[in-house]
């Protein structure tokens, strides 16, 4: 069964103190008031925090899944990710528990242990 975006809305409101917010036209989940996934106008894909060196092998490893937004992502820690690659619900909470990771304030991240010692 594909990924959809109901599936991100539900997982994304999952982690702690997670919010939805329309930005752009488009819903964000956020941490801490900053964006940790965004959904595409198309629901197609989502938006998600990715260290800048991380993001050329991802995208090598896996093209069909992994992409940037040409000139809208290249100077962001961000990635972009096709929902119908994803392969499941787990896929898709380890995907959006690092990114939530990488947004949500220390304090938070420490409140929350289970988060870093088994993401998926």
């Amino acid at each position: 069964m594909a990924t959809t975006a109901q599936d991100v809305r539900l997982i994304a409101l999952s982690l702690p103190d997670s919010s939805e917010k329309l930005a752009w036209g488009m819903p964000t989940f956020r941490v801490g008031g900053k964006i940790f996934v965004s959904l595409a106008d198309d629901d197609t894909s989502i938006g998600v925090k990715c260290p800048k060196e991380d993001r050329a092998e991802l995208i090598a490893a896996e093209p069909e899944r992994f992409f940037l937004r040409a000139g809208h992502d290249d100077r962001y820690d961000w990635i972009r990710v096709r929902l119908p690659a994803v392969r499941n619900a787990a896929e898709l909470r380890s995907i959006l528990t690092d990114s939530w990771l990488q947004a949500a304030p220390k304090r938070l991240i420490a409140a929350h242990p289970e988060l870093t010692a088994n993401p998926g």
